[in-house]
């Protein structure tokens, strides 16, 4: 019976987390800040890479050039982007989040997830999230 119980739970626990998530419509301009953000990156303007973050990412570095430092080690398939793939936007109860595949320059996928906040300057990218592979079944 414990067994069952506990079970239940994590099934009850997981699908309150699927009925949380809303797919919304595609957002032209959150996909344009982060675009605007994996230019800057490439064209090595850690300056303008910057200010697509919100607050409280600023906040934790500081300056453009730790943030760059932490982006270029940490994310670099954000730092030297491939191809971009905007894939869906969701809303969770901690707000709004767009995944995007990133094609590395080596070839690689990547899957990431930006979360993303309305300041008083428009759509800013408030943390950003690598995530595991999916699994592929044949």
């Amino acid at each position: 019976m414990r067994h069952f119980l506990s079970g239940l739970v994590i099934t009850l626990a997981f699908a309150a987390t699927a009925m949380a998530q809303e797919v919304q419509p595609e957002n032209k301009d959150i996909q344009s800040v982060i675009q605007g953000q994996l230019d800057a990156f490439l064209a090595d303007d850690v300056s303008t890479a910057f200010t697509f973050a919100a607050p409280n990412i600023k906040g934790i570095f500081g300056t453009a050039d730790n943030f760059g430092r932490m982006v270029e080690n940490g994310y670099p398939m954000v730092w030297r982007p491939g191809d971009v793939r905007f894939l869906e936007l969701r809303r969770f109860p901690g707000g709004l989040f767009q995944r995007v595949e990133i094609i590395d320059q080596s070839g690689q996928a990547h899957w990431l997830d930006y979360r993303m906040s309305q300041t008083e300057n428009g759509w800013q990218i408030s943390g950003v999230q690598i995530l595991p592979k999916p699994d592929v079944s044949v």
